[in-house]
Order: C-alpha cells, then sequence, then structure tokens
C-alpha cells in the first residue's frame, strides 16, 4: 500500500527533523537576514508541520484565510517544540496508516481567501505541500543553527559536528 512506504519516508524525516528541533536556541527574535523568518516563528512552525499534514490527509481542502488564527507551538524550549513535533507525528502516522490507496488520487485544495495556492491530488498535496515544506524549513534551521554556533546533526549524512563514527 502507498501508506507503507510513505510512512517509512515520513519516519525517516521526522527522526531527522526531531534531532533539529532538540538543538534549537531560544534566541526569538535572531535572523539571518531582514527578509528570513524569525526563529521564534520558524521553529514552532516545523514543529506544528504534521498537523498540516493530517489535515491534507483528513480535509478536501484548506483555506488559510478562513477559520481564524491557529494555535502555534509555544516558544519557550526545545524539549516543548519537541514535544508538540511528536504529538503531530504521532497523529500523522495514525492517519497515513489509515488512508486508503484510493485516497491518494482524491482531489485537495490549499486557498487564502478563495485565491488558489494549490490545486492537485492529495497524494501531490501531501509531498510537494507538507513534507517537502517540512524538509525545506527544516533546511532552514539548520542554517539558523549554524549562525548560532550549535552543532547541527546528521541528516542526509554526516555533518562537520556529528560525524557518526565517519
Amino acid at each position: 500500500m502507498i501508506n507503507d512506504l510513505l510512512l517509512i519516508e515520513f519516519n525517516e524525516e521526522a527522526n531527522k527533523t526531531r534531532a533539529m528541533l532538540e538543538r534549537v536556541p531560544i534566541k526569538a527574535d535572531f535572523k539571518p537576514h531582514a527578509k528570513s523568518m524569525p526563529l521564534g516563528k520558524l521553529a514552532p512552525h516545523v514543529a506544528e508541520l504534521p498537523g498540516f499534514g493530517v489535515t491534507i490527509l483528513t480535509t478536501p481542502d484548506l483555506d488559510f484565510g478562513k477559520g481564524g488564527p491557529r494555535q502555534r507551538p509555544a516558544f519557550e524550549s526545545a524539549e516543548g517544540l519537541v514535544k508538540a513535533f511528536d504529538d503531530g507525528a504521532a497523529k500523522l502516522r495514525d492517519t497515513l496508516k489509515k488512508t486508503s490507496d484510493a485516497a491518494w488520487n482524491e482531489s485537495w485544495k490549499l486557498s487564502f481567501n478563495g485565491k488558489p495556492i494549490f490545486s492537485g491530488s492529495r497524494f501531490l498535496a501531501y509531498r510537494e505541500m507538507f513534507l517537502n515544506h517540512l524538509v525545506h524549513h527544516r533546511a532552514q534551521l539548520g542554517v539558523y543553527l549554524r549562525l548560532n554556533d550549535v552543532p547541527l546533526p546528521a541528516t542526509y549524512g554526516p555533518s562537520a559536528d556529528d560525524t557518526m563514527g565517519f
């Protein structure tokens, strides 16, 4: 089944993301560039992303402009971010296990106040809008950590800080 393969992939990416979140320094206003998102917004966003994956798997669409403000995890500690991520990841794993092969071909849409952002299959929404999005922001977190002299965990091989015995 498709969900079995995606679950294996999600678990790999979740472990890497969790390792990054474990090291986040609590420097809410830090950003590497004036146009960059501050760390106090980026890290909670990464921690909340598994919930977006659940939304993709359980709804036909999402309009970011409707439904009021969402509750982001608090930016108080790395442990709190990890807990929020772990809780969301557990829900996503559970939802992935229940997703039928047929559901992956269903349409899914993302918009903001009715303006289309994404329209395509649920599979493509899950991969592009959720999983690739998670990896993208995790890579940003890596830059933020490096610029704060925080050792980076290995991701797709050893980092300069975590050689994994190489």
